[in-house]
């Protein structure tokens, strides 16, 4: 079937864009403003974009296809500014969320509502080889996944935007709906993948704004308890003042599969959620085959997993993952009688609901949201996300603030 074109066509004047560079390099330069490309096209005048913890693969070059100059962000709201001819749903001052990820609508994924396996979005050779199948595009997130330009910039087309773009109702500030372009509908999709139910335990691997989030989404289904791990203990701390019901484990300073039996016996969990991704690798093994390419991701969190896991358990894993991995305890999978899910998250699937979920207060995606800062100082956003410094969790960039 046709592609989705990638590359906008420009229009009159310029705007400013944050750039990839190289590793751990990142520039607000100006480029040509994008225009109407596509007659199902809107072009965003965005009013506030997030850095996402997936961004910090693209930082510190972990993910293919990388060129220097590509446009970041795939986490970012606006104001309709543009509306090609065949937009039916919106109008030019419309307030929207975008989706991370692009759908067009017609293929067989988005009318099984699988719009993370869209066919017509995604026209990169490089995933089909690795993959057998491209999937869904992504706005800024390397030519894996498209090569589109991102939304961290002043301006950004949305292509097919009838789907992939979310209204919002005036009155809701963009730091509470923002959020729903990608990981409050990850977080959701993660409880969705284990099965999350009324009464569960919960083991949730990963306490960065992901797995926060889905320890928030697990209490709200009614989970009975709900155990956050990870090493940090200033990001452990800050999920329990913010989610009293909520259980920590220290890895650094207890052993996670004695610590979970300790606290809730043992025959649970019933549920373990993946947050962390393939980057993480502490054993020297696999320290030793990823510098030798002799893999790219590690197994060491899906193995602690499928070990913690009660028998007939659920795992949902939303961590990214890149390549392969080696050293996978398939056989512990299989006896146990494990159930294990993956995936990018639908977006287009759940955001409606979780619209109304955040705007009766039932949801607080914003909890997460540490700072807010000018575009313009994008480098030094990334930087302090990566460092995890001045108890940084999240990152909003405000395109058309000044500097302090």
């Amino acid at each position: 079937m046709t592609k989705a074109t990638v590359t906008p066509k420009e229009g009159h004047g310029t705007h400013l864009a944050t750039s990839w560079q190289g590793k751990q390099n990142i520039k607000v330069i100006e480029v040509p403003k994008p225009t109407i490309t596509e007659d199902e096209d809107v072009i965003l005048k965005v009013t506030s974009t997030a850095i996402c913890g997936s961004d910090l693969h693209l930082y510190l070059n972990f993910m293919p296809g990388m060129k220097a100059g590509d446009i970041l962000g795939h986490e970012f709201m606006g104001v309709v500014e543009e509306v090609g001819p065949k937009v039916k749903g919106l109008k030019r001052g419309d307030r929207v969320v975008s989706s991370f990820e692009m759908g067009c609508g017609r293929c067989f994924y988005c009318n099984h509502q699988l719009y993370s396996g869209c066919a017509g979005t995604n026209p990169s050779e490089m995933q089909a080889s690795l993959y057998g199948q491209q999937t869904a595009g992504f706005h800024g997130y390397s030519h894996l996944t498209g090569g589109y330009p991102g939304g961290q910039a002043q301006y950004a087309r949305v292509p097919y935007a009838d789907l992939n773009c979310l209204k919002v109702p005036e009155g809701m500030p963009d730091r509470k709906v923002v959020l729903l372009s990608d990981i409050l509908p990850t977080a959701w999709h993660a409880t969705e993948l284990g099965g999350v139910s009324k009464g569960d335990r919960v083991a949730i691997w990963g306490a960065g704004p992901v797995g926060t989030l889905a320890a928030h989404c697990a209490l709200f289904k009614g989970a009975a308890r709900v155990v956050l791990i990870d090493n940090q203990a200033d990001r452990l701390q800050f999920a329990k003042d913010r989610m009293p019901k909520l259980e920590t484990i220290n890895f650094s300073s207890q052993k996670v599969p004695d610590a979970l039996k300790e606290m809730l016996g043992p025959d649970a969990p019933d549920v373990c959620i993946e947050a962390v991704g393939f980057h993480y690798m502490n054993s020297w093994l696999h320290k030793v085959e990823n510098a030798l390419l002799l893999e790219t991701d590690t197994s060491e969190i899906l193995n602690e997993l499928i070990y913690c896991c009660r028998k007939g358990g659920r795992i949902g894993v939303v961590g990214v993952y890149s390549g392969f991995c080696n050293h996978y305890n398939i056989g512990a999978f299989m006896e146990k009688g494990l159930t294990m899910a993956a995936g990018q998250t639908p977006v287009q699937k759940y955001w409606h609901d979780l619209l109304k979920h955040v705007k009766d207060g039932s949801l607080t995606p914003d909890m997460v949201i540490t700072h807010e800062m000018p575009l313009t100082k994008a480098a030094e956003g990334y930087k302090m996300f990566n460092d995890k410094v001045d108890g940084c969790m999240k990152v909003v960039l405000k395109p058309w603030d000044s500097e302090p």
